[in-house]
Order: C-alpha cells, then structure tokens, then sequence
C-alpha cells in the first residue's frame, strides 16, 4: 500500500520544539495535512472531531500521556484503527513491550532523522501480504 502524504497526520507532543521538528521532518517526507496537540487529552479531543490516517505521539506528557492516549484509542471503536507511532526518548524493552501490547504500530527512539521517521511510517502502511512468508506449495503429483 503506497503512502497516502495527504492524510491528516497528528502530532502529540509538549514540547513546542519537538513538534516543530516531527512537523518538519514530515514536511520533508512529503506531508501536506499536519496538525498537533500538546498532550494525549487534547490529541483524543481532536481525534473525535476528525478522522486522522496516522497519529505521531511522545510517551511523556502530562496530563495524559501517549501510552495512556493509545489505550483510550484502541479501545474507542471509531478510533482503534488508526496507526498510532510513539516516539520516546527512553529504550526500555519493558516500555516497548507495553506499547506492542496496547496496540501500538511502530515505535521510536529520540533523537531520530527523516529517514528513521520515513522507515517506520513506511513499515506501518506495507501491505502484510509483502511481508508475508511464502505459502508452501504441495510437491506435484
């Protein structure tokens, strides 16, 4: 499935400079639709006034962080189909299994370029039949 760069794209951080780099760096890769929010409550507000096709959010915010904003969104039916990135600057393995297990598409560690934040935009929209192991044919009779 090629990359649609049209989709709304929102990102969740509160750092105003973060923002401004992942919005840039999208920028970059081609994205036309970007919008942010400066924590996971007001992400989940926006959320529910307009359908996004990807969701780039921080771990660490308060008063809702990206790990609790990505159990409210897999667990809204409207909502749970959205990709959802977290960016963290922490590469705990407890964090990332946690992530894996409320539903997260990709993950990624700070500091980071284009081309890592291409790569892992690219791996949540790559057709699972592309990656797919081949079947194995019965031997001929």
């Amino acid at each position: 499935m090629a990359i649609d760069f049209t989709m709304p794209v929102l990102i969740v951080d509160d750092y105003n400079t973060m923002l401004r780099i992942i919005r840039n760096l999208l920028k970059q890769l081609g994205f036309v639709d970007i919008h942010d929010a400066s924590d996971g409550s007001v992400a989940l507000a926006k959320m529910r006034e307009r359908k996004f096709g990807l969701v780039i959010s921080d771990w660490n915010m308060e008063p809702m962080t990206g790990y609790d904003l990505l159990k409210h969104i897999r667990s809204d039916p409207d909502l749970s189909e959205t990709p959802f990135i977290m960016v963290t600057a922490e590469s705990k393995t407890e964090n990332v299994i946690a992530a894996r297990k409320a539903g997260v598409s990709n993950y990624i560690v700070k500091p980071f370029n284009a081309q890592t934040l291409q790569s892992k935009i690219e791996a949540v929209f790559k057709d699972p039949a592309e990656t797919a192991p081949p079947t194995a044919q019965a031997p001929a009779a």
